[in-house]
């Protein structure tokens, strides 16, 4: 099951990740939300991490 947040106004978004290689060949991971549930979704927040809501309601994930 993949983890989804319900923001304010009633919409729920769930987590995804994708990683990437960069140029000096260290890998970054890339975390978003999305309306649906794609390939690349995640069950569990990544440690160190918290969800918060921005003004316009989209969710947003912040370092603790």
């Amino acid at each position: 099951m993949a983890f989804s947040f319900k923001n304010s106004k009633g919409q729920t978004y769930f987590l995804h990740a994708t990683t990437r290689v960069l140029k000096s060949g260290k890998k970054q991971s890339l975390y978003y939300f999305a309306k649906t549930q794609k390939a690349g979704s995640l069950d569990l927040v990544p440690a160190g991490y918290m969800v918060i809501e921005s003004k316009t309601g989209l969710p947003v994930l912040k370092k603790k």
